[in-house]
């Protein structure tokens, strides 16, 4: 791992990128769907009905997050994450004051109505904007040590896993989820300030990347990849489906948890149980995939990185014990830790650091989107009967087929003198 004295001179970095995918468990699918049950009796929603709702938001998020991600290029990081994280409390207390009208005349129609803002603005600034936040700040200014840098910042992610549904189902326990979300937003309010403490020193830091990119102008063409460059880049389009298949699998199963553990005759409780599982799969996925993207490179491992999820959906495919719903989110925990910090150490490694934020903004958004079509893609099915192991049979295949294409992506950049 990283040196004590590496630590000790990137520390506050470090930790910003592991505060900022901490906060951002609150537009993450997997917390928001513990309230999927509360949330589809107090607007009388189906699985489909609230599927359409998050998928609309999410799409929606998508679209605003090509456009918003980029300014992280322009602007200082210290505001650009303040901004996202007030924009995410206000989410947060929005869904609280949604939940709020519950007892409302017409409370069904104007408590739908905000639900999809609501929906909306914790996916765009928790799941894309805070998360994007933290990645590229670990792209953008570690190279030797970025994929063990992208690492210790996805644990914010795989802490937020393993604490928080457990938390959630406790506090349910004994107060409305209304309120849950409102004491999520005020929290929120009052932890933004860590950001500007955790950012210390970096006009200095901005100061020495810039010094150190006109140094090596001349060495490498990668500075020099612009969004438009990189869409017109086969080997992007060949990794594409891999890349996506992650964010689309995962979520439609995990929005679906509720339905999913009735279907199997599991408890809640044990699912929400099994989180540890993945919290402690995803740490270790994470640590080694770290080292293994330093040594072998992202790009490479990116033909590779499938086989965990689909080894989780072949656990859900043949089995309904309660053995499997832990062996389950533990296979998913592992193609996590993998695709977090494969996906966070690629896009610099293929096209550089200077337009990272505008190139990762879009493989962002394109991963929200997929995420997106999962929910109401998946509710669909599950509306007209199919069962959730002949999903997990149809996403097997999906990820045979990414992979296959995935292999395929570095004859078009050898082709096109990219390395």
């Amino acid at each position: 791992m990283l040196p004590l004295s590496f630590l000790r001179a990137h520390g506050r970095l470090l930790a910003f990128g592991f505060f900022m995918c901490f906060c951002s468990s609150l537009g993450q699918t997997f917390f928001i769907a513990l309230f999927g049950g509360e949330i589809r009796r107090s607007f009388g929603l189906s699985d489909g009905d609230f599927g359409a709702i998050y998928s609309a938001g999410t799409l929606m998020s998508a679209a605003v997050l090509v456009w918003l991600g980029r300014l992280i290029d322009r602007l200082p990081l210290a505001a650009f994450a303040a901004a996202t994280l007030v924009g995410l409390a206000a989410m947060c207390l929005l869904m609280g004051f949604a939940g709020s009208l519950e007892t409302a005349p017409g409370h069904m129609a104007w408590g739908a109505v905000i639900l999809l803002p609501a929906i909306f603005g914790l996916r765009l600034f928790g799941q894309g904007l805070a998360s994007h936040a933290a990645i590229v700040a670990m792209g953008r200014y570690f190279v030797a040590e970025r994929g063990r840098a992208v690492s210790l910042a996805s644990l914010g992610h795989t802490l937020g896993d393993a604490v928080l549904p457990g938390l959630v189902v406790a506090a349910l326990a004994f107060a409305v989820w209304q309120d849950i979300w409102t004491g999520a937003g005020v929290a929120l309010l009052i932890l933004t300030p860590i950001v500007f403490i955790l950012l210390k020193g970096q006009r200095e830091r901005d100061a020495a990347l810039t010094a150190a990119r006109a140094e090596r102008r001349d060495e490498t063409l990668l500075e020099d990849w612009r969004l438009s460059a990189v869409l017109r880049d086969p080997g992007l389009w060949l990794r594409l489906p891999a890349l996506l298949a992650p964010s689309f699998i995962f979520t439609g199963l995990i929005f679906h948890q509720v339905h999913l553990a009735e279907t199997k005759g599991w408890a809640l409780s044990l699912l929400a149980g099994s989180y540890v599982v993945f919290a402690l799969a995803a740490l270790a996925a994470l640590m080694v995939g770290g080292l293994l993207v330093d040594r072998f490179t992202a790009r490479r491992l990116v033909g590779f990185f499938l086989a965990p999820l689909a080894l989780a959906c072949l656990v859900l495919a043949v089995s309904s014990a309660p053995a499997a719903a832990p062996l389950f989110l533990g296979f998913l925990g592992i193609s996590a830790g993998l695709a977090g910090v494969v996906l966070g150490a690629l896009w610099a490694e293929l096209y550089g650091v200077t337009h990272l934020g505008a190139i990762r903004a879009f493989g962002q958004a394109a991963m929200v989107f997929s995420s997106g079509l999962a929910p109401a893609f998946m509710g669909i099915l599950v509306d007209q009967g199919i069962a959730m192991e002949s999903i997990a049979v149809g996403s097997i295949l999906y990820c045979l087929a990414a992979t296959a294409l995935a292999r395929l992506a570095e004859a078009p950049r050898r082709a096109m003198g990219t390395g």
